[in-house]
């Protein structure tokens, strides 16, 4: 429901009345688990290195510009899952330093695109941080958030948020499951320690 993404803007000092409203309203928080002069129990760069050997699909999260006049919001997203059957949830992790988090959370309602093998390039695309990210990006409104839904992806979503946690330095953002659907034949994107590839069936 888009009462949760307010409540969570509010708890955070953003602004939520109608009418114009900065982009990032979320502030910038040195974001640490540690105290400073504290080493961490694990070195930044293996971390990386070390949950890269875990392979995901790619998709694009995206929503409705809340005031209607803007263009609409995106982020490319790995860390997707599926979360409950009853009900039907999933969710999403999103940096809280995000500059497109926030247009989200104030529309409340957000369509998860699954990337398709054949669109690496409209991944990278939507990884870029201050682009028109939906500049020549054919989309629809998915059936029940109006939220874009990509041309050609393999899988959508189309999600309420219901509710926003704290993970550290990331926001786990759980979305209940409007209305979904698949593309017979269309294998996905997967990405694997900074490749794009795609899947493959095991002989035997």
């Amino acid at each position: 429901m888009a009462a949760i993404a307010v409540r969570y803007l509010r708890s955070v000092g953003a602004a939520t009345t109608a009418g114009p409203a900065p982009v990032d309203p979320l502030p910038r928080p040195h974001l640490r688990a540690v105290s400073d002069g504290e080493r961490p129990p694990v070195d930044p760069g293996e971390f990386r290195r070390v949950l890269g050997s875990f392979a995901s699909g790619v998709t694009v999260v995206t929503a409705r510009d809340p005031d209607g006049a803007a263009t609409p919001a995106g982020f490319a997203c790995q860390s997707f899952a599926s979360l409950s059957l009853d009900p039907p949830l999933v969710t999403f992790m999103v940096a809280r330093t995000s500059t497109t988090w926030p247009r989200i959370a104030r529309a409340g309602a957000f369509c998860v695109n699954v990337l398709g093998a054949h669109q690496g390039a409209l991944c990278r695309s939507f990884a870029v941080s201050g682009a028109d990210k939906f500049a020549g990006v054919a989309y629809e409104a998915a059936p029940v958030t109006g939220s874009p839904l990509l041309d050609s992806v393999a899988a959508w979503v189309d999600c309420r948020i219901q509710a926003v946690h704290t993970g550290g330095d990331h926001l786990i953002v759980v979305g209940r499951v409007e209305a979904l659907g698949a593309a017979d034949g269309t294998d996905p994107l997967l990405f694997h320690r900074g490749v794009f590839g795609r899947f493959g069936a095991l002989d035997g």
